[in-house]
């Protein structure tokens, strides 16, 4: 008998599409109309985690709003997104990242597109974003595919494995064991 894998990406984008504050933050990032956009990070692993264990919306500290633009690096650019997704909704703590910049800060090569800087963040749940098109379908980046996501597992992506302590340190600061008990954390490679 063949037993089949879930189908995580359709679970994923019903759970957004139900979720009427999920779809109003992704149609206030697609105004910005940035090249690579996604968001993603907490913004989508708090969701699904809630979603699954029956818990309220968790508070999050950042939206992280993801975007792919070598032809501009300024900070300055990234601060002006921010102020217009203020403006459109003042209570969302909007953070605006430019992948293209931020291999500088990582000290790693330069990256590719947006899902390309994702497969050098420390953790497999939280290398996941969504983008809303313009025909209001969404897309997803998941260069670690969304089994951990949906497992509720913490594992180091290649990247968090070459900077241990870097996850570990992110792993004893952030709160994630005490929101969500049922999370494991994996320690081994993905």
């Amino acid at each position: 008998m063949l037993i089949r894998e879930p189908d995580y990406q359709k679970q994923l984008f019903e759970m957004i599409g139900r979720d009427h504050w999920s779809m109003d933050i992704l149609r206030h990032a697609r105004t910005l109309d940035l090249p690579d956009w996604a968001i993603g990070a907490g913004f989508i692993r708090a969701m699904v985690w809630d979603q699954l264990t029956g818990r309220e919306r968790t508070q999050l500290d950042d939206i992280d709003v993801l975007y792919f633009d070598p032809n501009n690096l300024s900070t300055d650019r990234e601060k002006q997104f921010e102020h217009i997704l203020r403006s459109l909704c003042p209570d969302i703590p909007w953070s605006v990242k430019n992948q293209a910049r931020m291999h500088i800060r990582n000290k790693n090569m330069p990256y590719r597109n947006t899902e390309d800087a994702m497969r050098y963040w420390l953790e497999t749940p939280t290398a996941v974003a969504v983008r809303l098109e313009s025909d209001n379908q969404l897309s997803l980046l998941a260069p670690y595919g969304l089994n951990d996501l949906f497992q509720m597992i913490i594992r180091p992506t290649p990247s968090g494995e070459l900077k241990r302590d870097q996850f570990e340190h992110r792993l004893s600061r952030k709160p994630w064991l005490k929101l969500w008990p049922e999370v494991s954390v994996v320690r081994d490679k993905p």
